[in-house]
């Protein structure tokens, strides 16, 4: 459990949340088997389908679909707990519910949804998002992945790339351009069977998330029923939008947790480490760190909460969402880099987890729309 965390504010209920969710995780992924699956590069797939059956994929979802009808602050206690036990297992949750599913759940038609959301709550199906390509990172609306409509299929050429999941996943979320040329407008969302004959991924030797690591996805001929359009042709721009505040939510609960994980980690060794007579936990140096990663971890979950409730208000909150991606993930990794700074000549040793935390909050300012892009998004919203 959370050592150092503040759980004011929360309700019975999400309390309830999160303690069934760490002991859960706790039992079925425990340190050792995090250690192992990363070394190994695996999916925890054990942990996710665990998940699964106790009912969490489907919180967020709409009773209508199967289910539980949440709450966006329901659903950032889930994943900031799940975080805090491990960032890997986080990220599967997110891949597939949130970057992939929230899809099927907003936009796809009744006879998808019908087919797949109960597939997707029971563990049975997991999706990828395919966005980036090699020429099209920051700039989505460059992408060249093209598909063209013959008869009642549409065929799509192209290649993705830094696709998270995409070596486990069932399916594809497919952004194409049906309309080259047009930007934005010409935008277009598939569903997109992953084991057909075409499409070809190829894992990537990545820094950290090995549990979750990232794809190159290739498209060659691929062919997809019109009826798995996800949406209006030509409209996947304005789709995409739709999905981006919870997408950057979950993304700050990610770091949310996982922050305070490295914070209770490194205070634990801190407490135990002595050098000069004493533990280092008692030096004023050391101390400091610990106080600015204390902050630092408050200050994601007082983001994280703050958009949580105001999606929930029904605010579009644009800005709010963006701020939260910077600010935990950006804390996240400094906080990892100060915990391996306080672990010294150990932390660089993969004898402790704090180098893995570290590998793995590297990403957070950059995937899924970097600090960089999110900063022009905050200053576009100032009328800068």
């Amino acid at each position: 459990m959370m050592q150092t965390t503040n759980f004011f504010g929360l309700s019975e209920e999400q309390m309830m949340i999160r303690e069934n969710v760490l002991e859960l995780l706790e039992r079925v992924m425990p340190r050792e088997k995090i250690k192992e699956l990363d070394k190994a590069g695996e999916f925890p797939f054990e942990a996710y389908q665990a998940l699964a059956d106790a009912g969490w994929m489907g919180l967020a979802y709409p009773e209508e679909f199967g289910g539980a009808g949440g709450s966006n602050k329901d659903l950032a206690v889930l994943i900031e707990a799940m975080a805090y036990h491990y960032g890997g297992i986080a990220t599967a949750y997110n891949t597939t519910i949130v970057y992939a599913g929230m899809h099927i759940c907003r936009h796809a038609s009744k006879e998808v949804r019908e087919e797949l959301m109960p597939k997707i709550i029971d563990g049975s199906a997991k999706l990828a998002l395919g966005l980036t390509e090699p020429g099209a990172g920051s700039d989505a609306a460059s992408i060249q992945t093209k598909a063209v409509r013959d008869g009642d299929e549409f065929v799509i050429n192209g290649q993705k790339l830094y696709t998270t999941c995409a070596h486990v996943a069932d399916y594809l979320i497919v952004v194409t351009k049906t309309k080259p040329g047009s930007g934005h407008k010409g935008m277009t969302i598939f569903l997109v069977d992953a084991k057909q004959p075409g499409v070809t991924i190829r894992p990537l030797d990545m820094l950290g998330r090995h549990t979750t690591h990232a794809n190159e996805v290739f498209l060659d001929n691929v062919r997809t029923p019109a009826s798995w359009m996800i949406g209006e042709e030509n409209e996947g721009w304005k789709n995409l939008m739709d999905c981006l505040n919870v997408e950057r939510m979950c993304i700050a609960a990610v770091g949310a947790g996982n922050t305070f994980k490295i914070l209770d980690y490194t205070l634990d060794y801190a407490k135990q480490r002595e050098q000069f007579g004493r533990s280092i936990g008692k030096f004023q140096v050391i101390q400091h760190k610990f106080a600015d990663m204390r902050m630092k971890a408050e200050t994601n979950r007082l983001f994280l909460y703050r958009v949580a409730d105001l999606l929930d208000n029904g605010q579009n909150a644009v800005m709010e969402t963006s701020m939260a991606k910077v600010v935990a993930t950006e804390n996240n990794f400094e906080v990892a880099n100060m915990g391996l700074q306080i672990f010294g000549g150990a932390g660089y040793t993969t004898a402790y987890d704090i180098e893995m935390m570290l590998r793995d909050a590297r990403i957070g300012p950059i995937g899924a729309g970097t600090s960089e892009i999110q900063r022009n998004i905050i200053a576009k919203l100032m009328e800068l």
